[in-house]
């Protein structure tokens, strides 16, 4: 990932809550499309100009033609609020995250997990994040349904990590049922991908509890019941299941590794 500095210049008078509403909506845009990372973002205000620093996939992340429809529409919106194009300031590689994928992957997974701010999008190859904007729009113009279905996921994740309330039961309900309807939704844009992409796309389907290690190897496919789903070896040291009927892919019980 990568850090870059944006800053708004005032060509015209102008209101603090009218830049304030075009800066904000245009960094949206930006997450929307995976352009930006993140769910905050701190826009400073010192000596008529504006400046935000964001987390970036790449270095060439906000290039045009990455823009989704809602970035340039929040673009032109700039000059309503009188404010110049933002100029970028190249800070640096951020070291405390994953390098984006750059490579075409034989096969492609949706996996998250609450730490995480990249794509959920994984090469199945490496498990390196993919830019969602390197891939085709998968709703309405953007990838904010793929978005929000992350948020869901790290939020269920969160309170099953955290295991303090009996919230904790339904978010494991939520991450690990393929009757859930955070499993419908994210199965769903997994296909809406693999369409778009023509590349094998699986979900991580999270799984935890069980009796024992060796009940654990004999469970079937949730899905379909397929009892052959169990891998010789696992796949990235992560899943030791995948059934390419379901496109899921699944680990041991966490309990028992």
């Amino acid at each position: 990932m990568h850090v870059v500095e944006l800053r708004f210049e005032c060509f015209d008078n102008t209101t603090i809550t009218a830049a304030e509403k075009a800066i904000n909506g245009l960094l949206e845009a930006y997450r929307a499309n995976g352009q930006v990372l993140g769910r905050e973002f701190a826009v400073a205000f010192n000596e008529g100009d504006f400046k935000v620093r964001l987390l970036m996939p790449e270095k060439s992340s906000l290039a045009k033609r990455y823009n989704s429809p809602w970035v340039n529409a929040a673009l032109a919106e700039l000059t309503t609020a009188k404010l110049l194009a933002p100029r970028e300031k190249y800070i640096g590689q951020d070291i405390n995250s994953e390098v984006s994928s750059s490579d075409k992957p034989s096969w492609q997974l949706l996996y998250t997990s609450y730490v995480h701010m990249c794509s959920p999008i994984r090469n199945g190859d490496t498990l390196q994040p993919i830019p969602l904007y390197q891939l085709p729009a998968t709703f309405n113009g953007d990838h904010k349904r793929v978005i929000r279905w992350q948020t869901e996921w790290q939020a269920c994740d969160e309170l099953q990590m955290a295991a303090a309330t009996k919230a904790e039961f339904a978010a494991l309900e939520e991450l690990t049922s393929t009757k859930s309807d955070l499993f419908r939704r994210g199965w769903d844009i997994r296909g809406r991908v693999e369409f778009q992409t023509k590349i094998p796309t699986y979900y991580y389907l999270y799984r935890v509890g069980g009796d024992s290690l060796a009940a654990e190897k004999e469970r079937p496919c949730p899905r379909c019941g397929n009892q052959e789903w169990l891998l010789d070896e696992p796949l990235l040291d992560m899943f030791h299941f995948r059934c390419d009927e379901c496109r899921i892919v699944s680990n041991i019980s966490w309990d028992h590794l």
